[in-house]
């Protein structure tokens, strides 16, 4: 009786080791099965960061390449205002002078028609320093004359108010002077110029 027991007990023992064996078996086969869908997914995590990381690239890039358009946009528009500016500067200036002209044209007259006797007065002296220093003051300026009597007649230069016999094409007499700044005529000369007819 007690042999039949223990064979019954090592019978039952043994189904359980074989169940046990049959779910070990069971259990690696299904995270074997599990393992290779974990490698494919880390296969497409990877190709997912890449296309993330490749997309962040692109966008990088576009957004280097406007930060690029917009600091030369800058760049040139600093530029263009400072142009701006420097062309006010110089369209104020031309115009202050236009206007102080007629006045240094009646100082300049006042000091060549001074009498001989008259020109070592205190007084002419003065009118004679004011007039220089407002030509220095102009000067300063940018302000040039224009060169005339002797030259020969250009028309961007030179208005001719009248003709009179002498060398054709030469400016015989500046009935007022011209200035310019730098390049540009702020006022032309009057001349009188020769027709060609010797007199």
């Amino acid at each position: 009786m007690a042999e039949s027991d223990e064979r019954t007990v090592d019978r039952r023992a043994a189904s359980r080791m074989n169940r046990d064996d049959d779910e070990a078996e069971t259990v690696g086969a299904s995270e074997g099965d599990a393992g290779a869908p974990q490698a494919g997914s880390e296969r497409q995590d990877a190709a997912s960061g890449d296309a993330t990381l490749e997309e962040l690239r692109e966008k990088a890039d576009s957004y280097y390449k406007n930060w690029q358009r917009s600091a030369a946009d800058f760049i040139n528009y600093k530029r263009r205002v400072e142009q701006e500016k420097a062309e006010t500067s110089r369209f104020a200036t031309a115009a202050l002078i236009i206007n102080l002209l007629p006045v240094y044209d009646d100082l300049e007259r006042a000091v060549e028609a001074v009498d001989a006797h008259l020109a070592g007065l205190n007084w002419v002296q003065g009118v004679i320093a004011i007039q220089r220093k407002f030509w220095n003051m102009m000067e300063a300026m940018g302000v040039s004359e224009i060169p005339a009597a002797g030259e020969q007649f250009d028309p961007a230069l030179h208005e001719a108010v009248a003709q009179q016999p002498g060398p054709e094409g030469q400016i015989l007499h500046v009935a007022q002077k011209g200035y310019r700044i730098g390049d540009r005529v702020i006022r032309p000369s009057m001349v009188i110029v020769g027709q060609g007819e010797q007199g």
